[in-house]
């Protein structure tokens, strides 16, 4: 609601200004006018990021950003006008050098646009490869076109003329829109050199075969193929330490431009190629022998139509999701899961994957998973909540109908624990009010360290004994990474996902929210991973018990349980995960061999 509050405030700053400051100008109030042109400036500044729905609106509604801005200009031009008159030369030069800065403005954005264009086509991006070097990026202010950094330039014009019209002369706005002429003008010098430096680029068909020669030479044997939005990079992101480890050489492929940015370090080559056609052609793929996909997504399709590749579906995590035996997997020539648990759920959905084509290569991911706690004088939670999901038929995240409530448990706990909060990436994706409790979850934690704050330094003088001693955590971004969470937490607290069987390494406590609200055998018999862990009812009844569990010396009652299941849902620990999983890009690459000579 506040939030709410603070954008309609910043919108109607931004709506209400001009109007006002027209008035000024026609009945002359010059320091009124600078007042209003200062809170205009800021309204814009604080709509753009606090409100741009609204602001989207207003564009739609033909009163965009560039039209309010030459309100505010025509406003200042009408306020000289009124109190220095027209007659001197200077306000002709207002007048025009405010119309040149426009034009200035215009080339500015038009060479950012140019320099931006050639290396959006460029056919093939690179990393760790050096096939064409992409020389670096310009200052931002000078390429952010699409923003309204360049428009600000009429700061010195309108700032100078409304000083101008206090003494009653035009001269401080010609100079200001003189000055502002001269840093376009700075601004356009220093792209061209970058638009020099990327005009190779241009030549598609070179920078195709420069990629490809070198890609050549590296001899790939093994692909990890990945597309998704941004916030699925995590996807992709776990596979990289573990195809840096095995015996082949391996290449990541990529389609989408934005992702070769939020991959992540590796010293694996990485190509993005975002054109299909492209993709199919590039040669230097012709000697890939296994391509390995963690999602099933629409782009798969043009990979799959490479001839001579073993395509395997290796995921992003296993867990008793819908998502984890997806009808769709049938198109792969095999399908990899961590351990016998993956084997049986594919048997009991019956969607077309054969049993033969299953195979069980552990999770080399969780080889730094431990299975101590953190060692702190108090308990850590983390509450790891999954998405919305693509449909409501999908709908497992507690983060809506329970989230904040557990934060709340959690929080009024005596004797206090540590709330560590990682939601899902997607979380909000698609369910605006999946994001609103999202919210919701991290202003209770964020009140909860102000109230920690304040009992640390007490405003009273002296710091009170123990006082503020928890500090929680909310992690939104990619670090600290999921496993780094598991071992600084005592207890996990989360729902039907991939995060459960990951956990299920630790040997540590761990409570399943029962979204669902089903009975606990059914809701046991239908999600297997659930069978070591604690089951919490939307009421939460069952977490005082789970807390007190956790803080009593020794092994809670689900210990032997979660062991068990351990090599269920992972396999067995000799030999370790990793071993498992090299071994098995072996022998896909020896079947793929076979199969195609």
């Amino acid at each position: 609601m506040k939030r709410d509050l603070r954008a309609l405030v910043a919108a109607a700053a931004v709506l209400g200004s001009y109007p006002a400051l027209l008035v000024t100008a026609l009945w002359p109030r010059p320091r009124l006018f600078l007042a209003l042109c200062a809170v205009s400036y800021a309204a814009e500044v604080v709509a753009r990021y606090r409100a741009r729905p609204l602001v989207d609106l207003m564009a739609r509604a033909h009163l965009s950003v560039t039209l309010r801005f030459v309100t505010r200009e025509t406003a200042v031009i009408v306020l000289v006008a009124r109190t220095a008159g027209t007659a001197s030369p200077w306000f002709a030069g207002l007048v025009l050098g405010i119309f040149a800065v426009h034009g200035a403005r215009g080339l500015l954005a038009g060479l950012a646009i140019l320099h931006q264009r050639t290396l959006n086509r460029m056919p093939v991006l690179t990393r760790n490869l050096d096939a064409m070097r992409v020389p670096p990026p310009p200052w931002r202010v000078l390429t952010d076109h699409r923003g309204m950094r360049p428009l600000y330039l009429d700061v010195f014009p309108v700032g100078g003329a409304a000083l101008g019209a206090l003494s009653g002369t035009a001269l401080p706005g010609a100079a200001g829109a003189a000055g502002a002429l001269a840093v376009a003008g700075a601004g356009a010098l220093c792209l061209l050199p970058h638009l020099r430096r990327v005009r190779p680029l241009g030549d598609g068909a070179a920078v195709l075969r420069a990629a490809g020669e070198r890609l050549a030479a590296h001899r790939p044997e093994v692909a990890l193929y990945f597309s998704g939005p941004p916030d699925s990079a995590y996807q992709a992101r776990m596979w990289l330490r573990p195809l840096e480890r095995i015996d082949r050489r391996a290449v990541v492929v990529l389609r989408e431009r934005e992702m070769l940015r939020l991959l992540g370090e590796t010293s694996l080559p990485v190509v993005c190629i975002p054109s299909a056609a492209d993709l199919m052609g590039f040669e230097a793929l012709a000697g890939v022998r296994v391509c390995l996909y963690p999602a099933n997504v629409g782009k798969n399709i043009h990979m799959l139509r490479i001839r001579g590749m073993r395509s395997v579906f290796v995921g992003h995590g296993d867990s008793d999701k819908e998502a984890s035996f997806n009808p769709f997997t049938k198109v792969y020539d095999e399908v990899w899961v961590a351990g016998q648990a993956g084997r049986d759920r594919y048997l009991r959905a019956r969607v077309g994957v054969r049993d033969e084509d299953v195979h069980e290569v552990g999770r080399p991911q969780l080889s730094g998973v431990g299975t101590g706690g953190p060692g702190l004088p108090y308990r850590t939670v983390l509450y790891a909540p999954t998405w919305e999901g693509w449909t409501d038929d999908l709908f497992h995240t507690s983060i809506m109908t329970m989230g904040p409530a557990i934060v709340r448990a959690l929080l009024a706990h005596s004797p206090a624990v540590r709330v560590i909060y990682k939601p899902h990436p997607l979380t909000g994706y698609r369910n605006p009010a999946a994001h609103r409790a999202h919210q919701q979850v991290r202003a209770l934690l964020d009140r909860a360290e102000l109230h920690r704050s304040m009992a640390r330094h007490p405003s009273g003088g002296g710091r009170r004994p123990g006082a503020g001693a928890v500090r929680h955590l909310v992690v939104t971004g990619p670090e600290p990474a999921l496993y780094d969470c598991f071992n600084q937490s005592d207890l996990l607290v989360t729902d039907i996902s991939s995060v459960v069987a990951d956990f299920v390494a630790s040997g540590k406590p761990y409570a399943v929210t029962n979204v669902a609200g089903l009975p606990e055998q059914a809701f046991r018999e239908r999600y297997p991973s659930t069978e070591g862990g604690y089951l919490l009812s939307a009421d939460l009844r069952e977490l005082p018990a789970v807390l007190r569990a956790m803080e009593e010396d020794g092994e809670d009652a689900l210990a032997a349980t979660r062991r068990k299941l351990r090599t269920y849902l992972l396999g067995p620990d000799h030999p370790d995960a990793m071993t498992r999983f090299n071994d098995a890009v072996n022998g896909a690459c020896e079947r793929a061999a076979r199969a195609h000579g």
